[in-house]
């Protein structure tokens, strides 16, 4: 039987909920909780945001985790900058975690009208930004922002975005329904064109449930293929939460 990787993201996209905050100390308790419930891996956060993040960090990886791994969460690395020399990337490598989520924009209409750059400069971020990290050691998982909406609208362009981070050497790329308006046929069938033009990539879930569609579409991307599934306790989450 094919096991599922669990990836819960409470301790970032949970506290984008309304009302919904931790201190630093609350999230190194639920942190060891979540390693005491065997989840797979824990996304701390957002090192570079605030220095409530910078410290959570800072003691997280001083607990010994038995069973679960920690990932921190970053943005690709800007177009104007060495990848080395970047300040959200360094921020990543200092929060000293084995996993490291890069987010990246992979609807064309972002990458333009949000990013200001070209289609070609934004797969370059991509692969840069991640090879860069796995060449120092850290296992990557790539979050494609927008996948589904970026898909329907470009396919052939957000497939070269997930392709991009695979010939990086991501360990995963994750479909993301990140406004959560996606409905369960509309995964079946995106998935089943993906998998027809790139084969078995290893590949996971991030759904968001603004159409009340979060666990549906979960469980349609891993009767699909899906090795992963991203999620929160509860649900919680930014707008109508998390699957």
């Amino acid at each position: 039987m094919k096991k599922i990787e669990i990836y819960d993201t409470t301790l970032r996209d949970g506290t984008q909920s309304l009302d919904f905050t931790l201190s630093a100390k609350g999230k190194l308790d639920l942190l060891t909780k979540f390693d005491e419930y065997h989840i797979d891996i824990v996304e701390g956060g957002f090192p570079q945001s605030n220095p409530k993040e910078a410290e959570f960090f800072k003691y997280a990886s001083m607990i010994d985790l038995k069973n679960s791994r920690l990932a921190a969460f970053g943005m690709t690395s800007k177009n104007s900058q060495k990848v080395s020399e970047d300040e959200g990337i360094r921020s990543l490598i200092e929060a000293n975690t084995p996993v490291i989520t890069i987010v990246g924009k992979t609807w064309d209409f972002h990458v333009r009208d949000v990013l200001g750059v070209s289609n070609d400069e934004n797969l370059k971020m991509i692969s840069n930004t991640i090879k860069f990290l796995t060449d120092q050691g850290k296992s990557v998982i790539y979050d494609a922002e927008h996948f589904f909406d970026g898909y329907k609208e470009n396919p052939s362009y957000a497939t070269k975005t997930l392709q991009a981070a695979l010939e990086a050497h991501a360990d995963k790329v994750v479909l993301c329904d990140t406004n959560g308006g996606t409905l369960y046929y509309e995964v079946q069938q995106i998935i089943k064109e993906l998998k027809s033009s790139m084969g078995n990539i290893p590949f996971g879930i991030h759904t968001h449930n603004d159409a009340g569609m979060a666990v549906p579409n979960a469980l349609e991307a891993i009767r699909q293929g899906a090795e992963q599934v991203q999620g929160t306790i509860n649900g919680v989450g930014e707008r109508c939460g998390n699957a």
